[in-house]
């Protein structure tokens, strides 16, 4: 019996696993919203990225990660250098100086812009009505990036006003994600 539920559970997380983050565009993850409100996390990558392409093999492959990211927020996979129309908030954005011809770094979508990200890859925290919380800059692994996921999901971000009390919830933050 107790290897059939051992089984059950490797066989579950390998689901999961195979499922992957429920990734979906800006618009989408607005209209969501509009029916079940969540909180919306954006990874702002470019295809020339080398930690964005770390982060999705190491961080966005984590069972657990995935497992939390898909039940508690929208998920948007944003290329911050791309040529897609975005339209967000009642404004169309674009990417005007794209180089389709380019096969590494291109001009910055504006977009990008709006958010302020200036390095790859940039992590956005939005809000249940979809208004900018955060960035998040740099790569992170599943439990660096735990503590930021249940920070905001929870709103516990709006009661840490310094330094101190951030490295105070960050000293005592109990981390479930397994490496």
């Amino acid at each position: 019996m107790k290897k059939i539920l051992i089984l059950t559970i490797a066989l579950f997380s390998l689901s999961i696993s195979a499922q992957g983050i429920k990734w979906m565009s800006f618009e989408d993850a607005v209209k969501a919203q509009k029916v079940a409100p969540k909180k919306i996390f954006v990874d702002a990558y470019t295809v020339w990225c080398g930690p964005c392409k770390l982060l999705d093999k190491n961080t966005f492959s984590n069972p657990d990660l995935i497992a939390y990211m898909n039940k508690n927020y929208y998920s948007v996979k944003f290329n911050a250098e791309g040529n897609e129309t975005v339209t967000f908030k009642g404004k169309k954005y674009t990417n005007p100086g794209f180089n389709p011809n380019s096969n590494g770094r291109n001009s910055s979508h504006e977009l990008s812009a709006y958010f302020g990200v200036r390095a790859y890859p940039t992590l956005l925290f939005l809000d249940e009505e979809a208004n900018f919380i955060t960035p998040l800059t740099g790569y992170r692994t599943p439990t660096q990036l735990e503590l930021y996921l249940k920070m905001f999901k929870n709103d516990d971000y709006k009661n840490l006003k310094t330094q101190e009390e951030f490295n105070a919830y960050s000293a005592n933050f109990k981390y479930e994600f397994k490496e």
